[in-house]
């Protein structure tokens, strides 16, 4: 068993009046607000030495701290399942997620034995950070089930403190690509609305006012046009919940293939012509200072076959 880790943070004038689990879950970066309310349900959360509620108003100059429980003996099932790992070290590896893989058991309600952390069991033997709980061991940041590309996962707490602090710091650089519906212009842009749960629907997110949701800034470029499709690189600032397939459809370009999202019509008969049944969103390039040695380091990922495969046929 891991020894527990720890973080530690004092609260600034911009964030005194927050509710105590609100607050960390936008300092943890990686962690899920219920997560969060779990920790500090177990007593895990001490604010100036003593434990509280999650509802506790922060005041400005209190010290907070996070005291992550060791990692408890997996009852997750190692599963000998494909990995695309394009590098690993000591510290860190990185993988090239293919869509349909989802990256955690639990989302959506399932506890499948076919996740990403399954899969990581089986090939780190026990090698990985226990900082985000059982069910989510190296994980610093995901990919949606049907999005593809580059994901980085913490071998040890060590390196998990280290990326988690780099994506919190906006130091990550991450690319994606995406096919968009409609003619975007201009050819480049920065969608910045806040992101929250949709209040119809708790399973969706939408673009919500500043006091609901948490500040989400996406910028694109456009690579190609395509017809009535716009091929775009995007860059991603922050890391919400479906942050580029919401921003992209808030301002009417929905991804092709994005049930949520998208458009029916057009999702319909880009599996029918093209056999697309997903969204084209993938995760092209990564970039972040290593765990190991503070060096830069960068990955790329082609697209892969089936999205590909949608382009060569619409330059037809």
């Amino acid at each position: 068993m891991q020894e527990a880790a720890a973080e530690k943070f004092v609260v600034e004038e911009q964030d005194a009046g927050q509710r105590v689990d609100r607050y960390l879950t936008v300092q943890l970066s990686g962690r899920s607000r219920s997560y969060v309310q779990k920790l500090i349900d177990e007593g895990h959360v001490l604010v100036n030495s003593m434990q509280v509620k999650s509802n506790k108003k922060l005041i400005e100059g209190e010290k907070v701290e996070v005291r992550f429980p060791a990692l408890a003996h997996l009852e997750l099932k190692p599963m000998d399942l494909p990995l695309n790992i394009i590098y690993e070290n000591k510290d860190f590896l990185v993988l090239d997620k293919p869509a349909g893989m989802v990256v955690h058991p639990g989302t959506h309600g399932s506890h499948a034995e076919d996740s990403l952390v399954n899969a990581l069991i089986h090939h780190c033997k026990g090698e990985l950070s226990g900082i985000n709980g059982v069910m989510r061991p190296g994980i610093i940041h995901r990919l949606d089930k049907d999005t593809s590309g580059l994901l980085v996962v913490a071998k040890n707490d060590k390196a998990h403190r280290w990326l988690s602090d780099e994506f919190k710091s906006r130091n990550v650089d991450k690319v994606y690509t995406a096919l968009l519906y409609g003619k975007l212009h201009p050819l480049r842009g920065t969608i910045d609305a806040p992101l929250g749960r949709d209040t119809r629907d708790r399973k969706r997110m939408a673009v919500v006012g500043e006091r609901l949701g948490k500040a989400a800034v996406t910028k694109y470029e456009v690579i190609h046009y395509y017809g009535e499709f716009t091929l775009v690189r995007v860059f991603l600032l922050t890391g919400r919940t479906h942050q580029i397939r919401v921003h992209f459809a808030s301002i009417g370009y929905p991804i092709v293939g994005d049930d949520a999202y998208g458009k029916h019509d057009v999702n319909k008969k880009f599996d029918q012509d093209f056999g697309l049944k997903r969204q084209f969103l993938h995760a092209t390039q990564l970039s972040f200072l290593s765990p190991t040695d503070t060096k830069k380091v960068e990955f790329e990922s082609s697209l892969p076959f089936d999205l590909q495969s949608v382009l060569d046929s619409l330059s037809l």
